[in-house]
Parts: C-alpha cells; structure tokens; sequence
C-alpha cells in the first residue's frame, strides 16, 4: 500500500506543481508543455521499468534518468521553436548545461555499474517488482523536479535580456561540474589500483570532503536556479524545490546516507578511518586541508 501511494504522489507532485508555476508557459491543447515533460519522463520510467522488472537487473536503472532528462529537453525546444520561432540565450544555456550533465553522469553510473556487476541499492527490491517500480518512479520524481524550475524557462514564452545571473549561475555550475568529475575520477583510480583494494580513499577532493562528487552535484544544481530567476515571479519561485530536492534526496534518500551506512559497516573498527572521519566534513569541503 505504501509503495503504491509513493508511486501515486511520484506523478502527482511533479504535474501539480508543473501547473502552479506555468503561467507563462507554451502550451499544447491547453495544457502547458511543462506538465507534458512530467508525463513524458514518468512514461519513459516506466517503459524501461518493464523489461528490467522481468529480468531482474538494475543495470538501466541511471541510463533511464539520462534519456528522460534529453528526451524532455529536446521536446521542450522543439515545442518552444515551433510556437515562438526563436529559442532565447537562457534556455539554451539551460537546456545545454542539463546535457551535458546528465551525459556525463549517465554514461558514468552506466560504465560503473557494468564494472562493478551489481548496484548494492537493489541487491533486495529488485526482486519484488512493485518496490523496484517505486525506485523507477522515484527517479522520475528526481528528473521532474531537479529540471521543473529549468523547464519552466525553458518553455516560457518571456524573454529575459539580463545577463548577469547567466554569467553568475554558469560560473557556480562550472565549479559543481569539476568538482563532480575530477572526484569521480579519482576515485576510479582509486578503485582501479589494487594496491587500494579494500581501502577507502582519503586523497585528492576526498581529503577535504568525505563526499565530494555529492557537494559538487548540489552546487551545479544551485547554479542552475540561479540562471533561472531573472526569468521567475510570482508561483514561480516555487521551482527552488529543484535544488532544495537534490540536497534532500542526496542526503537522507539515495546517496550519503545509504554511503555512510556502508562505510560505516565497512571500515567502522578501524582506527584510521575513525580518524578519517572525524576530521574531514560530510559535504562542504575545508579546501584548505586538500592533499
């Protein structure tokens, strides 16, 4: 019962606040194109969620969320070109920036999960095909509403020409995208050097945060909404739920806690990793401390 009413409020959430902030937006048979790139994300869950239910395998699991986040990008400027003529600097920068994010991202948890064999977030639900489908709806949730105040740029008919909050929002989503990819990278390293083998690693970013990769995904998103407000008014500002939902679900749902657990559980009676632990934060980095 749970797991459906998750499921439920995973469309629910996402289409109610598509119509509360898109007063502004294109629309198709009366219904604004922000509601439709909820929908179509939701559909595309759910097609990729059939055939990974039968066989069991999470493998597609974050390759879904890449081609949702494209998919509602090229509809959205398709839609935006054809009914306006004209495609504005800010929602190419938008609709640019998402891209490229999610391709890297996307490619990246790909490759990671091929290496590895399995994703320990789904070593139990996947066997139960309701509560997979809830993490499939859930990583609709996460496409809908980390893009929703984006979107809603996106698909709007105003054009904003000040500049300033682009350049500012752009420079902020640099930071979090370096930060997100130089410690993936090197972790991979990491990873990939077996004299490391059963060992956590505390050098590069990892030295000055315990979750870097995480601090850097936060701050881009944080850039994102930036280049969005010279375009928001009124309801509008109800699209900070993009951000404020990436640090929710980051910390407490899908990532530090479930990492922390298993840190924890792994390294948890070693005297070096306490100390590890201690001194270096769980987010926001000391970027004096970097080794």
């Amino acid at each position: 019962m749970i797991s459906i009413l998750i499921i439920i409020l995973t469309i629910l959430i996402p289409s109610s606040l598509s119509l509360l902030i898109s007063d502004n937006s294109i629309s198709i048979n009366g219904y604004p194109v922000l509601l439709y790139c909820v929908l179509i994300s939701f559909t595309i869950h759910l097609i990729i969620f059939i055939p990974s239910a039968i066989m069991k395998n999470e493998k597609f699991y974050d390759f879904t969320g890449m081609i949702a986040y494209l998919s509602i990008i090229i509809f959205a400027i398709q839609q935006k070109y054809i009914q306006i003529h004209s495609i504005d600097i800010y929602s190419l920068v938008l609709s640019l920036l998402i891209s490229i994010w999610t391709l890297r991202l996307g490619i990246f948890l790909f490759y990671r999960v091929l290496k590895v064999g399995e994703d320990i977030r789904f070593k139990n639900v996947k066997n139960n095909a309701l509560q997979f489908f809830v993490w499939f709806s859930i990583s609709s949730l996460w496409v809908s509403l980390t893009t929703m105040a984006a979107m809603n740029v996106i698909t709007s008919k105003n054009y904003n020409q000040d500049l300033t909050l682009l350049y500012i929002g752009t420079i902020i989503w640099i930071i979090g995208f370096l930060f997100e990819i130089i410690s993936d990278y090197q972790k991979i390293k990491f990873k990939n050097n077996t004299l490391n083998k059963n060992k956590f690693i505390d050098s590069g970013l990892w030295s000055i945060s315990r979750h870097p990769n995480y601090f850097g995904e936060i701050i881009l998103w944080i850039g994102i909404y930036i280049i969005t407000l010279p375009s928001t008014s009124g309801l509008e500002y109800l699209g900070i739920i993009s951000p404020l939902f990436v640090i929710i679900l980051l910390n407490k749902v899908s990532g530090i806690n479930l990492l922390e657990a298993s840190a924890d559980k792994k390294w948890g009676s070693s005297n070096e990793y306490q100390k590890y632990k201690k001194i270096t934060p769980r987010l926001i980095p000391k970027l004096w401390k970097i080794k």
